[in-house]
This record gives C-alpha cells, structure tokens and sequence, in this order.
C-alpha cells in the first residue's frame, strides 16, 4: 500500500519489525506453554507422578478437578500391628521408621503410573485410572501390591536391626475396581481430590480381611 502510494520506508524498519515480531511470539509461546504446565502441577503435580503431570499438560482441556464417573482401580495398604510398634518407639525413631516405610511404597506407586490420594498414618490408598485414563488399570494395581511386598520384605532385617523391631513389619492390602465418582470434594476452605463410591469401601473392607 504504501509502495503504491510512493511512500519508501528505510529497510532497517521493516527488519526490525519482522524480529521484533517473530520474538514476541516465541516468547509468548514460551510462557502460555509455561503457565499451563504450572496450572497442571498445581492441580495434580501432589497426586500424581511428574510423568503423568507432564503427558497430562500435552491436552490440559481434558482433565479437570471436577466430579466424573470413572472406572478405576483402588489400592490400600496397611501395616499389621502398627499400634504395637510405635508404642515401642519414641517419636523421632517412628518418624524416621515411617518415611523409611512409606519411601519405597511411593515409588512403586509412582513407577506404575498410579495416583497416591493420601497417606493415614501408616496407611496408603492409591488409584489407577484417573486423572489420566489407563486400559490396563487393574493390571497396574496387582502389578504395584506384588512389587510392594517384595520390597517391603528386602528391608525386613535392615528394619528389625536399626529400630529393634519385636517382628518383621507385614503389609495387607486390598484391591478392588469399579465404577466410581472423582472429583475434587470438601468445603469452600478446604478440600481434596478423591474417589468416592462402594467399590472405594470394598478395597478397605479387602485390606482390613487381609489380617
């Protein structure tokens, strides 16, 4: 237009321009990308392992806090005779005992793509199948409470040295998969993503038969 116009305008300016341009989408390209990978950490980097946080901020509009009915695997583990060991420990040796306890656990969690919704105590319940959809969630969950086991007995003795433990610490878990309710639940000050639904019950009413 202004070519036509006879207008001619110093080359140097429409250089700067096109770099000037060119920059400016870079770098917004840079922080949205950015700020939607923050988003997705803030709602599920505490649930989930940072793979998943990372496969999930590939499609952010798929996932959302909100409550969905999903088939999903859950998992909980307990310690037998918790109450009988820490009464025998003071309380710096049953912190230590319990992170050293709970460590393995969360990884093997995390090594099978499974999500920890929380800790009790000594007490970890894990789910498959969400946030991030899994065909072969049951598998991962079996797969996890096998390898679970078998870690929990390579630290046996390592276990009974350090904290003179009267007995090796045992492990029950149950399993159970479903249809359940997802979401984010509580009050307007607080709340938390979790599962709800009967299959939740029937995996804790599994691990507490395990005795």
């Amino acid at each position: 237009y202004l070519f036509n116009k006879n207008v001619v305008l110093p080359l140097s300016i429409l250089l700067f321009m096109t770099i000037a341009f060119a920059a400016f989408h870079m770098f917004y390209g840079y922080f949205v990308e950015a700020r939607t990978k923050r988003q997705m950490n803030g709602l599920f980097g505490q649930y989930v392992p940072p793979e998943l946080v990372t496969e999930m901020a590939k499609d952010p509009a798929k996932f959302t806090m909100d409550g969905q009915s999903k088939n999903l695997s859950v998992l909980f583990s307990d310690v037998r005779g918790f109450t009988t060991i820490s009464e025998g420990l003071d309380p710096q040796n049953l912190s230590d005992l319990m992170n050293s306890f709970l460590t393995p656990l969360t990884h093997v969690i995390h090594e099978k793509y499974g999500t920890i919704d929380k800790y009790m105590g000594d007490a970890v319940m894990a789910l498959w199948g969400a946030p991030l959809e899994q065909a072969d969630h049951a598998d991962r969950a079996i797969a996890c409470a096998l390898d679970m086991q078998a870690r929990i007995t390579k630290r046996h003795q390592e276990w009974q040295t350090r904290y003179h433990l009267p007995e090796a610490i045992t492990v029950r878990i149950g399993i159970n998969t479903g249809e359940v309710v997802v979401g984010n639940f509580g009050g307007t000050s607080h709340f938390d993503c979790r599962p709800l639904g009967d299959p939740i019950n029937t995996a804790a009413r599994l691990e507490t038969a395990n005795r």
